[in-house]
């Protein structure tokens, strides 16, 4: 028992003349230390400060309330039209909102709906941005902003103008964030971008371009419903059916007059874009403070390896 004893202390001895001896050797060389922690700052506040602002804008939506009420007076009467002869075509369950956000992650969205609504070389070219002006200043190895022409370099599959695809991969990257809550359903849709007014127009023109989508497309559908409708009203010789059609009909006439009044008809705001006065990245003293740590850790390891080394080497001599 007292054996064990005795080699636990000489353990903790031994680890303790261990530990002593590592921060001998660090003491020893904190000049190396403290240069190369040094050399790793000064390297992080350099990148720090080329780093460009950027600034984020974002939009809490509220999802509107679905336009469910033909779909539900369709499969409440389907069973009276399949009887009479009448096939009463199939609602999407998906309520707008949902198929929105989906619908902004596609490339034919963004090709048809954003990409002609934006400047491209604000997503293409972009080297800085004036806070005095509010002017942006564009690469000129990209875009020559003075003649308005691509003049970069490419390769095959690229072309001289970026294409929708190039532009949307960068997009998506970069730019867009969609973030969704649960609980509530409430949507944000945040824009980075190196100019805060960019960021802003970015993000209205999302939303807007959202609402005209989904109007368009349920106006055009509910246009051809009321066309199929009062087709199959002049069909049938059953009284009840012509019932149920009738006021399908007005259902559906009832959400033309809606699409046509609402400014919002997939998203409302709750919290509008602005344009942001403070930056949200980079955050340069997150990046010093990592740039001095880093280097804290290399000049330490580089002096026990070296202390190391030497010291093996002297015992084969």
């Amino acid at each position: 028992m007292e054996n064990n004893n005795h080699k636990n202390t000489a353990l903790n001895y031994d680890a303790e003349i261990d530990f002593k001896e590592l921060f001998q050797i660090i003491w020893d060389s904190k000049i190396l230390v403290s240069s190369i922690t040094f050399i790793f700052m000064v390297i992080a506040i350099l990148y720090s400060l080329l780093q460009p602002n950027i600034y984020q804008s974002n939009a809490l939506l509220s999802p509107m309330e679905s336009q469910g009420g033909l779909s539900s007076a369709l499969g409440n009467y389907s069973g009276i039209a399949t009887i009479a002869g009448i096939n009463i075509p199939s609602q999407d369950s998906d309520s707008n909102a949902v198929k929105s956000i989906k619908k902004l992650n596609s490339l034919s969205f963004f090709s048809e709906n954003i990409l002609p609504n934006i400047f491209l070389p604000d997503l293409m070219a972009i080297q800085s941005w004036d806070s005095v002006s509010n002017v942006n200043s564009y690469d000129e190895d990209i875009y020559d902003a003075s003649k308005q022409t691509w003049v970069r370099d490419y390769q095959y599959p690229q072309n001289q103008i970026p294409s929708a695809q190039e532009a949307f991969k960068i997009f998506m990257k970069e730019h867009l964030s969609v973030d969704k809550d649960i609980d509530t359903g409430f949507v944000t849709i945040s824009i980075k971008h190196q100019s805060p007014f960019v960021a802003k127009n970015w993000t209205e023109v999302i939303v807007d371009q959202l609402n005209d989508f989904y109007r368009i497309k349920d106006k055009a559908e509910a246009e051809a419903a009321i066309a199929f409708l009062n087709m199959q009203i002049s069909q049938t010789s059953y009284s009840e059916i012509k019932q149920v059609i009738a006021e399908l009909i007005q259902q559906k006439t009832q959400q033309l007059a809606l699409i046509e009044v609402s400014k919002f008809y997939v998203f409302e705001y709750l919290d509008p874009p602005a344009v942001m006065e403070q930056k949200s990245e980079p955050n340069r003293m997150l990046i010093c403070l990592f740039g001095i740590f880093l280097g804290g850790f290399i000049g330490i390891l580089t002096v026990i390896l070296r202390h190391y080394a030497f010291k093996n080497d002297s015992y084969k001599t």
